[in-house]
């Protein structure tokens, strides 16, 4: 049986967890299985996050513990540390494309259609705004017997072109609230230099994850020690 948010949603912690491992074994495969500390400094992002948490190793374990729980999330055992890995897919029962657009929503908070699209491009191509559109809608009239819909979509807001999309794995949304704090967002929409630089950041980073594991692949092959990195990655 899938997950049903309606009897046991997801915390807030325990959303952002979940996202994040779907994040990185898109972006940063070859760091993908997740140690505790990548979980946790993934959480943490001040890029590509609303809003922007500051969740600690307890906090993290016990949101993976319940996500493994629910079959949401898999610990793997090693020499060195214990990994972790979701199960998202499965573990709530849609296709890879609607798991993609949930997580995003998990990570970014309430978005369009179009943003949904512009943001995905580096975990699934989709082929036009209508493809995010109809699995949405999927989402959105998903049957009791599934566990019930997983994304509402809200009122349009004043002044917006269009309405946003929520997800519902921690439960009902407040659409009202949702609404007011749209309201005091800053004039622009989330058009601003600022948001506009956040999606090149996460490029940039899931760039120099790439490049960082084609050199240790390289030294690997050549014997020789890898250099050290000097910034942690996300």
């Amino acid at each position: 049986m899938s997950f049903d948010p309606r009897t046991r949603p997801l915390t807030a912690t325990e959303a952002r967890v979940l996202a994040t491992l779907m994040e990185k074994s898109r972006t940063v495969p070859d760091s993908y299985p997740l140690t505790l500390n990548s979980v946790v400094t993934g959480c943490n992002q001040k890029s590509s996050r609303d809003p922007v948490m500051q969740v600690t190793e307890a906090e993290a374990q016990e949101a993976l513990d319940g996500l493994r729980q629910r079959s949401l999330s898999v610990e793997i055992g090693g020499n060195r540390a214990t990994r972790f890995e979701h199960n998202f897919p499965r573990g709530v029962g849609v296709p890879d494309q609607s798991a993609v657009l949930l997580s995003l929503l998990m990570l970014r908070g309430p978005q369009t259609a179009g943003e949904l699209r512009i943001n995905s491009e580096r975990w699934h191509r989709f082929a036009d705004i209508s493809s995010v559109e109809a699995f949405l809608n999927e989402l959105a009239e998903r049957s009791d017997e599934k566990g019930g819909p997983l994304v509402v979509l809200l009122p349009r807001a004043p002044g917006a072109r269009e309405p946003r999309w929520a997800h519902l794995l921690c439960g009902p949304v407040d659409a009202s609230a949702l609404a007011a704090a749209a309201a005091h967002a800053p004039a622009d929409g989330g058009g601003g230099s600022g948001n506009a630089l956040a999606p090149r950041v996460a490029a940039l980073e899931a760039e120099v994850a790439q490049l960082r594991g084609v050199v240790q692949q390289l030294c690997r092959e050549l014997g020789i020690a890898a250099p050290e990195a000097t910034v942690s990655p996300p």
